[in-house]
């Protein structure tokens, strides 16, 4: 393999700017840096992480600790994690947490403060002070996605306020027959997602003056979970609402299935609307609250390179111990429109 020197002599550059310009760590000009990794890439010279981390103590290596993998949200938010951090030039380590407290322990414990990361980035997982100290104290900086963490830079949307938007959309259009379909209320995510999209859920009828004593039903945060759901629901013409808030996109479009499969007309006969700015929303019709996870992704790398490296303030990143409040944004479809009375009601 060809020596950093050599790499240094083609580009015509010192090797401590061939050095800056390969690792990342310090300016270049776009100019310098295109040279050197012209001519790197000529020699075939890799840059050998683990001696820069010898002589700088810096891994390059970001962990990111999460409940899931396979749910929607959880995988734009990697993604969006994962390409901020490979155009920084960092690399990822991810780690899984299930309710298993041991297991828990054991990642922090053991893995994020052992193994070589320079930082944490924690998705929908309230950190503990126990665990926010031990990483502190080894000087690794952390942010977090999804709620609100003591003493650490953290970002999410409004839950509550979120809710009681997608429902106040209902109400304006006439609908008093409303029913939220969410999580589990007893089975919640760090951060109590599910309680809080309920709470918004209220507070809108509440405001309203609308009474409702059959409000709520469970369901997994699935496209199957909302048809099973929308099935029990849907049944009986006597009782079904005219109108339903999902607690995400994925809910909802299984009771649009649901819907039509009972023979439901939507928007006619029940109007929808979801949570998320799934990519299927569009396709099937569906008005939903857009949060863009993949954007929240990025947005926490850049709160973690303003601690690792110092990184200029930007509106987007918060300051050391902020949150940030990120915006949701209602997009109208076709799954909602004006309650209409039934026809008997007409006559």
């Amino acid at each position: 393999m060809s020596i950093l020197a050599d790499v240094a002599r083609i580009a015509g550059v010192s090797k401590s700017t061939a050095s800056r310009a390969l690792s990342g760590r310090g300016y270049v000009s776009d100019d310098t840096r295109h040279r050197v990794e012209a001519a790197a890439a000529e020699l075939g010279y890799v840059v050998s992480t683990a001696a820069a981390s010898l002589v700088t103590g810096r891994t390059r290596n970001v962990g990111v600790v999460i409940p899931y993998i396979n749910r929607w949200y959880f995988g734009e938010v990697l993604e969006g994690i994962e390409s901020a951090l490979i155009r920084a030039g960092y690399d990822l380590t991810l780690y899984r947490l299930s309710t298993d407290i041991d297991l828990r322990r054991r990642v922090f414990d053991y893995f994020l403060v052992r193994k070589r990361v320079d930082a944490v980035i924690s998705v929908a997982i309230a950190l503990s002070q126990h665990e926010v100290q031990m990483l502190e104290a080894l000087g690794k900086p952390l942010v977090g996605i999804g709620g609100r963490i003591e003493g650490i830079p953290s970002l999410s949307i409004d839950d509550v306020e979120t809710a009681r938007l997608a429902t106040e959309h209902l109400l304006s259009l006439g609908h008093t027959r409303i029913m939220h379909i969410g999580g589990d209320q007893n089975e919640q995510m760090d951060f109590r997602v599910h309680s809080q999209r309920y709470v918004g859920f209220r507070r809108a009828l509440d405001a309203a003056g609308v009474g409702i004593e059959d409000d709520f039903r469970d369901a997994d945060f699935s496209i199957q979970g909302g048809y099973a759901a929308g099935l029990a629901v849907l049944g009986d013409p006597r009782t079904r609402p005219t109108a339903i808030f999902a607690g995400c996109d994925e809910i909802a479009i299984g009771i649009m299935t649901a819907a039509r499969q009972l023979g439901i007309a939507i928007p006619a006969e029940l109007s929808i609307i979801g949570v998320d700015g799934h990519p299927l929303a569009e396709m099937h019709g569906l008005t939903t609250l857009t949060q863009n996870p993949g954007d929240q992704g990025r947005r926490a790398v850049e709160m973690l390179l303003a601690q690792l490296e110092g990184a200029p303030a930007t509106e987007s990143v918060a300051a050391p111990t902020e949150h940030l409040v990120l915006p949701t944004t209602l997009t109208v479809r076709t799954s909602t429109a004006m309650r209409r009375e039934p026809a008997a009601a007409r006559v």
